[in-house]
């Protein structure tokens, strides 16, 4: 599997993003307005904003190309559903609920099967989840040390202590398990998205 390791803050400092939004706590001496005194083309900020959405959930361009077009056969308008495919990740949902402290942290978490849905074990990073399931910390990784924290390492619960849970999801007190309450859609997500920039890159 194709892994981008771009350096995250120098990333976040050219998309624009706030590093808060992949989950990480940290800020630049940099100047952030640096790259807008640079003149881009259309097709350069198009380009751009489908750059940004890609390097937020961590989707290579054949993925993401196949979800566009999911989006496109969906009702409503493809942008929208672009980023209400992109939220359903299972890795997505791993990361919203504060079980993993970045989106990479919740791909590699689900990969090694920490994760259920509905009671069965998933180890899928891109298994889109639907209404009403329940995706949970399995069993065994609930009493782990990266969860719980210890003496040599602060559990993840502890380090997304106060990030907020978009209204989509449904987490129960333990903070183990959520039901989807609902399908995530633009007004959920904690970064601007200028989405039909995408649709006229990809309809060209």
């Amino acid at each position: 599997m194709a892994v981008n390791k771009d350096p995250i803050l120098k990333r976040c400092r050219y998309l624009g993003i706030s590093p808060t939004v992949m989950g990480i706590d940290k800020k630049s001496n940099r100047n952030p307005n640096a790259n807008s005194r640079r003149k881009v083309s259309e097709y350069g900020t198009q380009l751009k904003e489908k750059q940004k959405l890609k390097f937020i959930y961590g989707v290579m361009e054949k993925p993401f190309r196949h979800y566009f077009e999911l989006a496109e056969k969906m009702e409503g308008k493809a942008g929208d559903n672009l980023i209400t495919i992109l939220e359903s990740r299972l890795d997505n949902v791993a990361f919203r609920m504060g079980l993993a402290s970045t989106r990479r942290e919740a791909r590699e978490l689900v990969t090694h099967g920490h994760f259920t849905v509905n009671g069965q074990r998933v180890d899928i990073p891109s298994y889109r989840v639907a209404v009403g399931d329940e995706v949970a910390l399995s069993e065994n990784s609930r009493s782990s040390a990266l969860f719980k924290g210890s003496e040599q390492t602060v559990g993840i619960l502890e380090k997304t202590q106060g990030r907020t849970v978009p209204l989509w999801l449904e987490v129960s007190n333990d903070k183990f398990s959520a039901k989807i309450n609902r399908l995530p859609n633009p007004s959920d997500i904690d970064y601007e998205a200028e989405t039909h920039l995408i649709v006229e890159l990809y309809s060209k």
